[in-house]
């Protein structure tokens, strides 16, 4: 059991890494936003296919046609959040974008409380008041530190489209209980394949051998690797440590832009990155107002 939980640990910690690192590639491409999304999906699906064909995973009648339409559904929201975050890098900064797309927790619980009627405790509701008054911080605040941005303010309303997105694309999963995942991940990037092909611009395509290098990095390591590394964490971690865990996505994105981007937060935008992501935790790890004990765990 001790070995599992290890074992989950560094594979959730380097699937968060990944994730942190995804900004830089996207800006480095070269590409439109459609067409990096297009070459993820496409690569992504190759890569996945042989995961999928190695685990028996394509057997006829493994899912309901019920299930798979979900599956589809779910598929066009990720996709759409992809498009949505990766333009709001150019403009917010990957940091900000970052950061602010890790408003998802609380989109959750809203829509947990309108779709399936949960109920709306004074805990979660304090958390959403100081994620909210972060967000504030950082809409109040001036870009700097290197920021080179074409639209501040356009990057954060992305930003927040995309936490929509996947909000809306993880209510989906919670339907999806009992799928493969790795099969989940397959028909969402084929999705993206059918959805992106008609909007992508195939007449700008990687220069080369460092653009090319970094489309298919996005679609085989941020996407096909990251998939698995991550399921595969899942399933060995208790609920806590993963969502502990998963903080070292925004923070791996923070250092990425500031070292390879010198694009520092603002003393502002640092302290309302600051309250988003504590509030997330605290939403995530359900920590109780007077204690920090994330519950299910024990002292």
């Amino acid at each position: 059991m001790e070995r599992d939980v290890a074992r989950g640990s560094v594979e959730m910690t380097a699937a968060m890494m990944i994730s942190g690192t995804i900004g830089w590639f996207v800006l480095m491409s070269g590409q439109p936003v459609l067409s990096v999304v297009f070459w993820r999906c496409a690569f992504g699906a190759l890569t996945l296919l042989g995961v999928c064909a190695a685990l028996g995973l394509l057997r006829p009648n493994i899912m309901s046609w019920k299930l798979f339409g979900l599956a589809v559904l779910g598929g066009v929201a990720i996709v759409l959040n992809w498009v949505l975050l990766f333009a709001a890098y150019s403009r917010a900064s990957i940091a900000i974008a970052t950061t602010v797309y890790n408003v998802q927790p609380f989109m959750l619980v809203v829509l947990g409380a309108l779709i399936f009627k949960e109920k709306l405790t004074f805990t979660k509701l304090f958390w959403l008041a100081v994620a909210f008054a972060g967000m504030l911080l950082i809409v109040q605040a001036k870009p700097g530190g290197g920021y080179t941005g074409t639209n501040y303010m356009a990057g954060i309303g992305l930003s927040l489209g995309a936490a929509f997105l996947y909000a809306i694309a993880s209510i989906v999963a919670k339907r999806l209980k009992g799928t493969p995942p790795h099969l989940i991940a397959l028909i969402q990037v084929c999705v993206g394949i059918v959805l992106m092909a008609p909007l992508a611009d195939f007449s700008v395509l990687p220069k080369g051998v460092a653009e090319w290098g970094s489309i298919v990095t996005i679609g085989v390591v941020h996407t096909g690797l990251m998939y698995i590394l991550l399921y595969s964490a899942i399933q060995k971690l208790p609920t806590h440590l993963t969502g502990s865990l998963s903080f070292i996505y925004p923070i791996a994105a923070i250092l990425v832009d500031y070292f390879a981007f010198g694009h520092q937060l603002q003393p502002i935008q640092f302290l309302g990155s600051a309250a988003i992501l504590i509030a997330a935790a605290g939403t995530s790890l359900g920590w109780k107002l007077g204690r920090t004990v994330p519950e299910g765990a024990k002292a």
